[in-house]
């Protein structure tokens, strides 16, 4: 009965990596990756600033932290995020 089980995973990870190889992936320029990278490393820094601001009582750091997800939204804007 274990055999059976264990050639069907095999099987799912044969028609895995076949379908992989079906659809390459578009190969990114240096330049792209380092847009791409960026752009991750401020949509998380976003997500922190609005998990802040959810728990954020005191209103005077309320106001940098909707200062800092402006500024982070901005730098988003200009790589081509879209809200």
């Amino acid at each position: 009965m274990a055999r059976g089980w264990e050639s069907k995973s095999i099987e799912a990870q044969i028609e895995s990596a076949n379908a992989d190889r079906g659809n390459p992936k578009a190969r990114l320029t240096p330049e792209q990756l380092q847009v791409q990278q960026k752009k991750e490393s401020l949509l998380l820094h976003r997500i922190r600033v609005l998990h802040d601001l959810e728990k954020c009582t005191d209103e005077r750091y309320r106001k940098t932290l909707v200062d800092g997800l402006t500024y982070l939204e901005a730098r988003l804007t200009e790589l081509g995020w879209k809200p």
